[in-house]
């Protein structure tokens, strides 16, 4: 017995959509520009069936970004961020989220033009925010980073200075070396830590 007509379209949609995506992360990533034309052809459909799952280019470029967000968030989840000290486990985080973010460059520095509201912008961020927190609170509670901030305001200033690396390197200004240095000293003196 075949399955049922709707549940193969609703894998044909799902397919079709994760085809969509991982096209445009790929073309946006190196030409910011594209169309939703050569989107849909590098993904093998029609941009009718682009517009079906993405009523506007925005929207594509808002999933997409969510896309890359639950990438990072699998890449941190990976270094097994509640194992070792918690400055080693910091460390371990923004060394995946920046692989990702070095890998992405093109397509994060053309999505942070999107207009967000602050609602949405807090969402995504969310799971990062909340796997900083569980190591800044841990980092805390074993003496290891000062207690005196909130880890809410760190895990903010982490994430303001996060952003403000990436920046310095797409405007040329330090390498990609130089800024994770500057972050990661930053952060530490920050967070009342001395790195090894």
């Amino acid at each position: 017995m075949s399955p049922p007509p709707a549940r193969n379209r609703r894998a044909d949609a799902r397919r079709s959509r994760s085809a969509i995506l991982d096209a445009a992360i790929r073309l946006l990533n190196s030409q910011p520009e594209v169309s939703v034309e050569a989107i849909a052809t590098a993904a093998g459909v029609t941009r009718q069936t682009v517009y079906a799952h993405f009523p506007s280019r925005d929207q594509l470029l808002a999933a997409a970004l969510d896309q890359v967000t639950e990438e990072t968030v699998a890449a941190m989840d990976a270094v097994e961020l509640d194992s070792g000290p918690a400055a080693d486990a910091l460390l371990r985080l923004l060394d995946a989220s920046g692989r990702l973010a070095g890998r992405y460059s093109v397509l994060l520095q053309h999505t942070s033009s999107l207009p967000v509201s602050k609602e949405d912008d807090h969402e995504r961020h969310a799971p990062v925010a909340d796997r900083l927190r569980k190591v800044i609170q841990r980092g805390q509670a074993n003496g290891e980073f000062d207690d005196r901030l909130a880890p809410g305001w760190l895990v903010a200033v982490t994430i303001s200075l996060a952003h403000t690396a990436g920046e310095e390197v797409d405007a040329r200004r330090m390498s990609e070396t130089e800024a994770a240095e500057a972050l990661r000293t930053s952060l530490f003196r920050v967070f009342g830590a001395t790195p090894d």
